[in-house]
This record gives structure tokens, C-alpha cells and sequence, in this order.
């Protein structure tokens, strides 16, 4: 693709709404915004005719642990596969989510995913999902560790020069200490994995634990004490809380949609976002795959995976085989929402959690030209990661 281009005749998805123009880019970065007949000011190489798609940012993954057969567990070859196919679904960037390796495990293969070579879809930072949470889910019980300060500086420094996302419990014990250290070295913390109390909750809040990954999802109440008094948890002081941003796995089995009209109504569409949580074996249909030491189901093709009967909780949930593209469609669909909202929770909101929103998930000069053009029917027709084409496969 021309270091400098002209995608002409789409429907921008602004945040304002949806605008008929064009965008021209140069050295991968936006460089002009044309709406309503407006002409481009400066030079162009290549010129793209959208035939009128809908040309939104470039869609954001927080949570993702695989897709096809490749588990980001497993090391460099198999993200850099991933990182070639996630454009195919209107993403262009996302954070390669871990599961904890006792012994120091994680902190090697993290060393090694920071300096792994790939193309497509950027790595954004590194997200470890444990181990300080109280409950282990789809984990190993001995992916649970303790509060280690150590343990968080090592996995840190092996990230560099990309930044690191934690999972953690507001009830894991010595968390808040922790939480303050990953902030200092310029971590983001997920809430997750937690039946913490409304004071626990508040506690990690204001240590700097304000975003809640999955949410809903092994968000547990506390037990009733008073009975037929409701007891309040992390999810009321999650949404009580004017800080705190939230993300859900929007597939239909993973939380009822109702819910997520509630977080919309009490946070606003600033303030929640869509992931995945996708496993291995997303985007291949029905079949089972090894998760690490587990093995997982998926009945249907984009449903929940399912741990089977060679796992700890058969049955259980394990992750999904949502694509991002799916979340934006059943945000439209399910919640019936119009699409620059729906939009906000595939990009802007996501880049804003990570701190990225100056250069990501905007459609605005100066950001990067991370595009994803989409049919009238929400499907993606192409996406571009900084200008340049990487989807089709070019």
C-alpha cells in the first residue's frame, strides 16, 4: 500500500454520528478528515473507493488468549499467526492475554513475545490474567499465587518496551499494595475473578484498579447476612463509581444483555467496552482444543467455550469463540444500539482504558490510520493497521 492515501466515498462512523467523506493518510497517520463534498488539500499516491461502506477506527481487543489453532500461551510463532489473522475481523490491536506460569514461566514467555517479530494486528501491551485472583475459573487452581512484589517488577521489565495489563481480585489478600506498584510502573489493572465486598472493591478502586474485565462473569455477591437484604459487592461499587470503566463478553451466553443496558445506563457509552475472551480454536466452529493443561469445547461456531470432562470444572466456561466484528454486530442487534455507539466500545473506549487514545480509536488528523471498513451488513470488507492493508491479505 502508498505510504500515502486517499479512501474515498465511505460513510464515516464519528462519534457525533455518520458522515458521507473521505480520509486521506500519509506515513500512517490520518492526515485530513473530509466530510460533505470537501476537497482533499494535499497529495495522494493511491486512491480506495469504499463504494459507500462504512469506514470506522480499527477495532480493540482487551482479552484475548487465542484464535484458529494458536495459543498465545505457547510463544512467538503462534502470535505472530494470531496477529496475521485478527484483521480479517476489523482488528488492529489487541492485548495477547497469559495465564500465570508458576516458577517463572510467564516472565520468560513474555521476554519472548516482547521481541517476537509480527505483522497485522499490533500488540498493544501484555495482559496477564492472574495470578492474584480469588478464583481461578478456567485455571489450574495453582495459577493462583501470592502477593509478590518481584514477580510483578520481573514481568514488567520483560514487557518492554510494551506496557503490561494484570488481572487481579479486590479480595486477594495483600492486592492493594500490588496495585499500587503496577500502577507506579505504569501497568493498567483489571478487576476481576472476585466476590469482594463494596469496601474491598473501593479499596482497589482507589489503589488504581479501575477497569473490570468480563464483568459480570465471575463477579460473585457477597453472602447474605441480613436475609431478604440484598447484599452490594463489586459490581455496585464498580457502577456506583464515577472512575471505573467496564468490558463484556457480548455473545448472548456469557451475561444476559439486559445487564449490559444497565452498565450503559449507569457508566454511559463512554465508559464500557466489548472483548472477546476468545480461546483457542475461535473461528474454526465446533471442535475441542488444548487450553494449556485443559481441554475446551465449542458447540457452536462464535459461542462460549466449554471445559470438558478431561478438565478441573467440566462444564464450565472457558473464554469464547467471539470475534470482534460479532461484538459489534450483537451490540447493534441485541442492544439495539446505533452504530458510532456501538463503535465506541470497539475502539475508542478500549484504546482509552490503555491510555492510548490520542493515537488510537479516533477517527481525527494526527491519529494512527488504524481503519476497518464494513459492509451494510456489519461485515468487514477491509482493515488497515497505520495505512496499510492488512486485510485483505495484500
Amino acid at each position: 500500500m502508498a505510504a500515502r492515501l486517499l479512501i474515498e466515498n465511505a460513510r464515516l462512523v464519528l462519534k457525533s454520528g455518520v458522515e458521507e467523506g473521505s480520509v486521506r493518510i500519509e506515513q500512517g497517520r490520518i492526515a485530513e478528515i473530509l466530510t460533505s463534498g470537501e476537497r482533499p488539500g494535499g497529495v495522494w499516491d493511491e486512491t480506495f473507493d469504499a463504494r459507500g461502506g462504512y469506514l470506522t477506527p480499527g477495532f480493540i481487543d482487551l482479552h484475548l488468549h487465542g484464535f484458529h489453532e494458536y495459543q498465545l500461551d505457547r510463544g512467538p510463532a503462534d502470535l505472530a499467526a494470531v496477529c496475521r489473522l485478527l484483521p480479517r475481523h476489523g482488528v488492529t490491536g489487541f492485548l495477547p492475554t497469559l495465564c500465570p506460569h508458576p516458577g517463572g514461566g510467564d516472565v520468560k514467555l513474555i521476554r519472548q513475545l516482547a521481541v517476537a517479530k509480527t505483522t497485522g494486528a499490533a500488540v498493544l501491551a501484555f495482559h496477564l490474567e492472574g495470578p492474584f485472583r480469588f478464583f481461578p475459573g478456567a485455571l489450574p487452581t495453582d495459577a493462583v499465587g501470592k502477593a509478590d512484589p518481584e514477580r510483578v517488577v520481573s514481568l514488567i521489565e520483560a514487557a518492554r518496551p510494551y506496557p503490561m495489563a494484570f488481572s487481579a481480585s479486590p479480595d486477594f489478600e495483600g492486592v492493594e499494595p500490588l496495585i499500587r506498584l503496577m500502577r507506579q510502573r505504569g501497568a493498567t489493572i483489571f478487576i476481576t475473578h472476585t466476590a469482594a465486598d463494596v469496601d474491598q472493591t473501593r479499596r482497589a478502586i482507589e489503589a488504581g484498579a479501575q477497569h473490570a474485565t468480563h464483568f459480570y462473569d465471575v463477579f460473585y455477591p457477597p453472602a447474605e447476612t441480613d436475609k431478604g437484604v440484598r447484599p452490594c459487592g463489586a459490581v455496585e461499587a464498580i457502577l456506583a463509581d464515577s472512575r471505573t470503566t467496564v468490558d463484556f463478553i457480548l455473545d448472548g451466553v456469557h451475561v444476559d444483555p439486559v445487564a449490559v443496558e444497565m452498565a450503559l445506563k449507569c457508566l454511559g457509552r463512554d465508559r464500557v467496552c466489548l472483548i472477546t475472551d476468545g480461546n483457542v480454536g475461535t473461528g474454526l466452529g465446533k471442535g475441542r482444543f488444548h487450553f494449556g493443561s485443559q481441554e475446551v469445547e465449542f458447540l457452536s461456531a462464535g459461542g462460549p467455550a466449554r471445559l470438558t470432562e478431561h478438565s478441573t470444572t467440566p462444564g464450565g466456561l472457558a473464554g469464547s469463540g467471539l470475534t470482534m466484528d460479532q461484538a459489534l454486530r450483537n451490540a447493534v442487534s441485541m442492544l439495539k444500539l446505533d452504530l458510532p455507539t456501538a463503535a465506541l466500545m470497539v475502539s475508542a473506549n478500549p484504546a482509552r482504558v490503555m491510555g492510548l487514545d490520542r493515537t488510537k480509536g479516533r477517527l481525527a488528523v494526527g491519529c494512527d490510520a488504524d481503519l476497518t471498513l464494513l459492509d451494510d451488513a456489519l461485515n468487514v470488507v477491509r482493515t488497515w493497521v497505520r495505512g496499510e492493508c492488512a486485510f485483505p491479505n495484500p
